[in-house]
Formats: structure tokens, sequence, C-alpha cells
């Protein structure tokens, strides 16, 4: 959504916002009994382009996924994982965020990204339903003869995600899809319908996570909106010195800038998304202290709001 909220942003009062704190002098926070997620997990990330057709809409996808080994087209690792559709943003290829869905999978995670509206005009309600094709597809495949994916869906833990367009559009089709479980998103976008309406339907967990720089789709005019129509469960995590291009592997036009660099944002992104999936998806209680407790309300990388 990047050119088309830049413009509605511009035009917008200027948020003060606080000094982000340098990733030099803080670590990430941990716990004792958890593995990190800001590093990747303990799976190999396979992947493979394919064409997605369900419930009436046919588009291509790039689906990384836990594998024998790393790279194109490699066996699916032995075990069945929750699956996740991530949504692109405006204007932006799916490749650019190829690093955050490969991680996910490293954490045991199939992680559909459909590559469907990615011209000018994209249509954000007919995005939301080719997010939930994608989840409807893969769910399909667990009982699909010579699919890669037979046997190793959990056809009971699906979630959504994306970043700006796509991050609304996962809201929009959660909205829609009662089978969906969680939602983790980054730098989430007001949408046509209004993703904001949407919230305010959902009672599933949902963590928005954005940066204090961003300029693009600031925090105060779409994820803080979001934020408060939503019914608990819900978080905003709030990355220092955050921006909305951080989100990417790489930049764009129109992209902007923040206080940190985008080889620091990515890991933490990365972390909140793979933590709240890992909790709500997978059930792994050990993650709730590094979600809820206090290395999550005193991260001095990440502000947090939250209500069970």
């Amino acid at each position: 959504m990047l050119r088309r909220v830049a413009v509605a942003v511009a035009t917008a009062v200027t948020l003060v916002l606080p000094a982000p704190v340098p990733t030099a002098a803080v670590a990430a926070p941990t716990t004792t009994s958890v593995a990190d997620p800001s590093n990747p997990g303990g799976y190999a990330a396979g992947y493979v382009d394919t064409t997605v057709s369900a419930a009436g809409r046919s588009f291509s996808a790039r689906i990384y996924y836990p594998a024998t080994a790393a790279g194109s087209g490699q066996p699916v690792a032995a075990g069945r994982f929750p699956a996740v559709a991530f949504g692109h943003g405006f204007f932006q290829s799916v490749s650019k965020y190829y690093s955050t869905l490969g991680h996910l999978a490293s954490w045991g995670f199939i992680v559909l990204a459909p590559t469907s509206q990615g011209g000018l005009s994209p249509n954000h309600s007919a995005f939301a339903d080719d997010l939930n094709a994608a989840l409807t597809w893969v769910v399909a495949q667990e009982t699909t003869a010579g699919s890669r994916f037979a046997g190793h869906v959990r056809t009971d833990k699906l979630g959504l995600s994306g970043h700006s367009m796509g991050g609304g559009a996962s809201i929009l089709a959660a909205a829609r899809n009662p089978k969906v479980g969680a939602v983790a998103n980054l730098a989430a976008a007001e949408t046509n319908p209004s993703a904001k309406a949407a919230a305010a339907t959902l009672t599933i967990p949902v963590r928005l996570i954005a940066g204090d720089r961003d300029t693009i789709a600031g925090v105060a005019d779409h994820q803080r909106p979001i934020y408060a129509a939503k019914p608990p469960t819900k978080q905003l995590r709030i990355i220092k010195g955050g921006f909305h291009c951080g989100f990417m592997d790489s930049g764009s036009l129109f992209c902007d800038s923040g206080g940190i660099s985008r080889a620091a944002q990515l890991p933490i992104s990365k972390r909140l998304l793979t933590e709240w999936f890992l909790l709500y998806l997978t059930g792994d209680a050990g993650y709730d202290d590094a979600v809820w407790g206090a290395p999550a309300q005193n991260d001095p990388q990440v502000g947090f709001e939250g209500v069970r």
C-alpha cells in the first residue's frame, strides 16, 4: 500500500515520537526456558512456487515449509504443521518477504504467500479472499494423494499475517474465516473495506506489530485504530526506531527510513511474529512469558500494549 498510503500520511499531523533505542546497547529479551525465536528454528526452510486453486479462486503463490533440507522442492520434514497465509504490501513482490517466510518455516510453519493483487489498483477484499483460499487449499492438501503436503498439515491450526496492505487484508480475512485461530501482522494498513471495522468483530488473538518511525502506514492512523476496535485478546507492539520498509528484505520506490537499520529491525519483527504463532497456533505455553510477561512488558526494543 506504499504509494497510496504515503500520500495520505504526508498530509497528516506529524507525530512526536520517542527516540529509538540503539540496538547495539541492548539485547533482545529472552526467557530461560524457551529458544529465542529471533534466531532460525530447528527446521530447514524449503520452498515451492505453485498455483493455488480453491474456493473459486486461482493464483500463484510462494510456499515456504519445514523441510528435510533447505531449498526449492525439498521433501517436507516429518510431522504435521500449522499453516499461515501471508499477504504482501501494496505494489510489493512476495520476494521482499522471503527471509520472514523462511524464518517462520524454520520454526515449523507452512507459510503461503499469494502473489495476487500486486498491481497499482489492488482489490483489498479480493486479496483477503485469496489469503483464505490459500488456507483452504493447504487444508485440502492434507488428504490429497500425491501432494507434497499430504499428511503434513495441522488443519485445525490456521493463522494469517501480512505487511501493510497485506496486514490489513489479514484482518479482513480473519473476520471471514472462523477456522483461523490467530493473526500477527506487520504495519497493518487500513483497507477498503475497513480493517478497523473487521477487527471489531474478532475475538481471536491478534498481534499488531508496528514501527514508531513509519511514515507510510503510521501507528496513529492505521494500527492504533485497528487495535482500539479489536476486542481482547490483542496486542500492539511498536518497534522503537522501526520503519515501514524495515519489515521488508529490501527497499523500493517511495520507501521510508527509521532510527534503526533494516538488519536490526528484521530479527525483532521475526521474533514477534514467531513467538505469537508458537503460543497461539502450536499451543507452546513456554512462550506465554515471552508474549505476556516481564520480557514483553519490559522489552527495551519494543513498546508493549495488550489485553488478554
